[in-house]
């Protein structure tokens, strides 16, 4: 039995990791509550509700992106929070964030673009899931 490998397996695959993987290092810094955390979600007015929710939020859109079956959904679940975040850096935050040097605005940005090429690839399998709930 031979494994074939191809841009087409991969590349989702990479997607998925690098959305998943951006949006799990951050629930560290929301549910244990750190100094940046509890900056940022108090600037928005929504600390500590807000940061805990978004926490769990991204708990479950990465769950959902990297199960193949529900990648659609997660990755339509991270493009809203991401569209958040990056809307947040672009109004009361900043692009930098306590000189972070705009690195949190650079990771929504990659999890948004991760996610919308997710969502593109993979809005068959969300319709059909769809279909066989409705």
């Amino acid at each position: 039995m031979s494994i074939q490998l191809s841009v087409t397996t991969i590349a989702p695959w990479v997607l998925r990791i690098i959305a998943a993987l951006i949006m799990l290092q951050t629930l560290y810094f929301k549910f244990s509550a750190s100094e940046e955390s509890v900056y940022i979600f108090s600037r928005l007015g929504m600390e500590p509700w807000g940061r805990i929710g978004t926490g769990i939020l991204e708990l479950i859109a990465s769950i959902l992106i990297l199960y193949p079956k529900t990648t659609f959904f997660g990755s339509v679940l991270a493009i809203g929070l991401m569209l958040g975040a990056i809307g947040a850096h672009l109004g009361k935050l900043g692009i930098a964030v306590k000189n972070d040097g705009g690195q949190l605005f650079i990771y929504a940005l990659l999890v948004l673009l991760s996610s919308l090429i997710l969502a593109i690839v993979y809005r068959n399998e969300g319709i059909d899931l769809l279909k066989r709930i409705i």
